[in-house]
């Protein structure tokens, strides 16, 4: 999983991979004011977060998260979740 993150990561430009930065450090520390999150359906503890067409699928737990998918948006990127 960690290489498929890796491996989209170094496709985006420069500036959609600090978005996905900010993003995260921002789900790390809590700080989901404003962000667009919602939970998936079907899911209990699955969630994701929306920025333009950046999509970041992670799961949540009570002390942790882990970053489950980064992909743009397209027909494929919540399947097999």
């Amino acid at each position: 999983m960690a290489d498929k993150i890796k491996k989209l990561l170094a496709k985006l430009s420069p500036k959609e991979r600090d978005i996905i930065k900010l993003l995260i450090m921002r789900i790390k520390l809590d700080d989901i004011e404003g962000l667009d999150i919602k939970q998936l359906k079907g899911h209990t503890n699955l969630f994701r977060v929306r920025k333009g067409r950046l999509r970041i699928v992670y799961h949540k737990t009570a002390t942790e998260f882990i970053v489950v998918r980064i992909d743009r948006r397209n027909e494929k990127t919540y399947k097999d979740l």
